[in-house]
C-alpha cells in the first residue's frame, strides 16, 4: 500500500486543501513517479471548477508532471524504463493498448483513452501513478524545470507540425500568444518557418517576436489581416475566444489549413465557398501521443526550446491558481514539489 499526499479540492471552486489517500497495490502495468515538478494548465482549473461535468471529489489536479521512477509493476518491468530514471506524465495516464489506434501510435486518439485527471488522482502530489506507455522519458539535456507544460500544452502545439506535414519552408501563422500560442511560435520558429503571430493586444508584438515571430498582426485590425491575404500554409488557433473566421479564412493560401488548438464554446459559422474554392480546410487535435510526445522532447533537447515558465512552491498551489486565473502569468506555472 502507498500512502500518496497532495492538494486536493473538495468540491466545485473551493480552495485546495492538504489530502491523503490510499493507492492501493501497484498495477502490473503500472509506473510510480515521485513528482518534482507540475505545470498548471487551464485544464485543471476547468476541472476543480467542474466546468466539463467529469470532476470527481476529493479531486487532486496536475497532469504536467515531472519527476523520477520509483517503483515499475511486474509488467511495466523491461519496457524501456528504470527505478530512478526521469520522465513526464501528461494529459493521458493510460489506454486500452489493443485497439486500432493504439497499435498505430495513435493512442491519444483511443476511445477508452485515459485521463490523467479525469477518475483519477494527478500531480499536484508527491506521487502519481501511470501505466508505462504513457510515462515517457526524459532526455538527460533537457531542462526539466521547466518541462511540465510541454507535456500537455507543448505537446498540442508541437503535434500540427508533424501531423499536417509542415515544411521548413511554409509559412505558419499563430493565433493567440499565451500558455500555448507563446510555445507554439518557438516550435515554428525552430522548424525553420516563416512565422506570423496573431494577437489582439499590441503590448505582446515584442514579446511575440522574442519567441521566434518575424511578423506580428492585430487579430482585430481587418486592414492589416487582408494584407497578408493567401499567405499562410497553416493558421494554428490557440485562443478559445470567436474570431471573424472568414477574414481568418482569407489569409490561407489555397490548400491552407485552420487549425484549432483552442476550446471556443460557441459554433464556428463557415460559409461552404469560402473552403471550396481555396480547396481549404478546417481542423483540430487533442494532446499527442507517447511517441509523440518523446519526439518533441527530443526536438526540445536539440534546440534548446524551453516554455517561459514562473515558479510557485507547491505548498502555495492556491496563490499559484489565483495567479493564473488572473491572467498575469508569463506564461505558464509549474509548482516545485516541496512536501516534506
Amino acid at each position: 500500500m502507498t500512502k500518496i499526499h497532495g492538494w486536493a479540492t473538495h468540491g466545485p471552486k473551493q480552495k485546495l486543501e492538504q489530502f491523503t489517500y490510499d493507492a492501493g497495490p501497484l498495477g502490473s502495468e503500472e509506473v510510480e513517479v515521485a513528482v518534482e515538478y507540475c505545470g498548471i494548465c487551464y485544464s485543471d482549473i476547468a476541472m476543480i471548477n467542474d466546468e466539463w461535468g467529469w470532476s470527481q471529489y476529493p479531486f487532486i489536479p496536475g497532469h504536467e508532471v515531472v519527476g523520477r521512477i520509483v517503483a515499475l509493476g511486474d509488467y511495466s518491468k523491461g519496457k524501456g524504463l528504470r527505478t530512478g530514471q526521469r520522465v513526464g506524465v501528461g494529459w493521458n495516464a493510460g489506454s486500452c493498448m489493443h485497439c486500432h489506434e493504439c497499435m498505430t501510435g495513435n493512442n491519444n486518439l483511443c476511445p477508452r483513452v485515459e485521463p490523467t485527471i479525469v477518475g483519477r488522482h494527478g500531480g499536484f502530489a508527491d506521487r502519481i501513478r501511470a501505466h508505462w506507455a504513457w510515462t515517457v522519458p526524459l532526455p538527460d539535456r533537457l531542462d526539466i524545470s521547466s518541462a511540465g507544460p510541454l507535456l500537455c500544452g507543448g505537446v498540442t502545439v508541437f503535434s500540427p507540425l508533424v501531423t499536417c506535414g509542415i515544411q521548413s519552408t511554409d509559412h505558419i501563422g499563430v493565433l493567440g500568444v499565451g500558455g500555448l500560442g507563446h510555445m507554439a511560435l518557438k516550435f515554428a520558429r525552430a522548424w525553420g518557418c516563416e512565422v506570423t503571430a496573431f494577437t489582439s493586444h499590441q503590448s505582446k508584438a515584442d514579446e511575440a517576436q522574442g519567441f521566434g515571430a518575424h511578423h506580428v498582426v492585430l487579430s482585430h485590425d481587418r486592414d492589416a489581416l487582408e494584407k497578408i491575404s493567401s499567405s499562410l500554409d497553416l493558421l494554428i488557433m490557440t485562443a478559445n475566444v470567436p474570431q471573424d473566421w472568414q477574414t481568418l479564412l482569407k489569409t490561407l493560401k489555397p490548400r491552407g489549413r485552420l487549425h484549432i488548438l483552442g476550446v471556443v464554446t460557441e459554433p464556428i459559422p463557415i460559409i461552404a465557398i469560402d473552403l471550396i474554392l481555396g480547396h481549404k480546410c478546417i481542423s483540430g487535435s487533442p494532446v499527442g501521443s507517447p511517441t509523440m510526445m518523446a519526439t518533441m522532447m527530443e526536438f526540445v533537447a536539440r534546440t534548446g526550446i524551453a516554455p517561459q515558465v514562473e515558479h510557485f512552491p507547491m505548498s502555495q498551489v492556491n496563490q499559484a491558481l489565483e495567479y493564473l486565473r488572473s491572467g498575469k502569468a508569463r506564461y505558464r506555472v509549474v509548482l516545485d514539489a516541496d512536501f516534506a
